[in-house]
């Protein structure tokens, strides 16, 4: 199950799409770029949220693992 930054990178994932496509409907490249940014920090964040994830069962198994 997702954890809260792995829910909240992908949605700035999606947001930098959204500035991106109207950043470039608009003509207007600092928008675009602004949602490139977001849209990288945005896979960041959900690389890391997923990491924390996996951690965090690791140790749960490890435990599961030591009560055996």
């Amino acid at each position: 199950m997702p954890n809260k930054d792995e829910v909240a990178g992908k949605a700035d994932q999606i947001k930098g799409k959204v500035k991106q496509a109207v950043g470039r409907a608009t003509d207007n490249p600092d928008l675009e770029d602004e949602g490139t940014v977001d849209e990288a920090g945005g896979e960041v964040r959900e690389g890391f949220g997923t990491a924390k994830r996996k951690v965090g069962e690791a140790v749960k198994d490890l435990g599961n693992a030591i009560k055996r």
